[in-house]
């Protein structure tokens, strides 16, 4: 018996009190593998676009030993990729490599200031809907090339709720929908899961979510793991 590859984001494996071990019994993946009786491999890291889930692919020898056993793909990204950047991606990313580190810290708390309160405009984005769906369909082209019997589940952005981008998030609509057409054209089972827990979990005023505003609670996982294990059920 084969595996559950999940390549994702830090919503994989953060709960309410931060990151969590890959093995960790409450993270959604790993519940869904206990319902479905497989094991689980995930690669995530924090702040992962579809960007750097290609790069990851192309670059992780961990991932190429995991893909000839996995009996299903999940692709549980793309919700940085819908995130308010007012400042390009390429620009933003680079702040981190500032000096001295003075310069860094006035840059980090300027950018900071700015993007709660930039971030309702909606664009730019972390990475445009047609680039974000360009990884996607790479993705996709390179794990058929070397298994092309492999299943594949995509799991529609969540939202959040976070002060860090004004409680704004317009540019998930659209990257749904770009996803979902892409999905569609290529037979690819998706789950709206994601988003429908984690609009309600929002919504409720007893939640506990994660004070960031962006990761969830265990409940929530659980939650996320009860919408997500029939769609990986029926497509094993």
């Amino acid at each position: 018996m084969g595996s559950i590859m999940v390549l994702g984001d830090s919503l994989s494996y953060y709960d309410e009190t931060g990151g969590l071990p890959s093995d960790d019994p409450r993270i959604w993946p790993n519940l869904v593998g206990e319902q479905v009786g497989r094991e689980v491999d995930l690669f995530a890291r924090i702040g992962w676009t579809s960007r750097d889930v290609w790069w990851a692919i192309t670059q992780d020898p961990r991932i190429w030993a995991a893909l000839p056993k996995a009996d299903v793909l999940v692709l549980a990204f793309g919700g940085m990729d819908s995130l308010p950047s007012p400042l390009p991606t390429a620009l933003r990313e680079q702040i981190r490599y500032l000096r001295p580190a003075r310069l860094r810290q006035v840059v980090r708390d300027g950018y900071s200031w700015l993007q709660p309160r930039l971030s309702p405009l909606g664009w730019p984005m972390a990475l445009p809907v047609a680039v974000t769906v360009d990884y996607f369909e790479k993705i996709r082209g390179a794990v058929a090339h070397l298994r092309p019997d492999l299943p594949i589940v995509v799991c529609l952005p969540s939202t959040h709720d976070s002060p860090y981008y004004g409680h704004a998030h317009p540019g998930r609509v659209p990257l749904t929908s770009a996803i979902g057409r892409w999905a569609h054209e290529h037979g690819i089972a998706t789950t709206t899961g994601f988003y429908e827990v984690t609009s309600a979990a929002y919504d409720d005023p007893d939640a506990v979510m994660n004070p960031d505003g962006i990761h969830w609670s265990v409940d929530a996982h659980a939650a996320i793991a009860d919408a997500v294990a029939p769609v990986i059920r029926a497509a094993l």
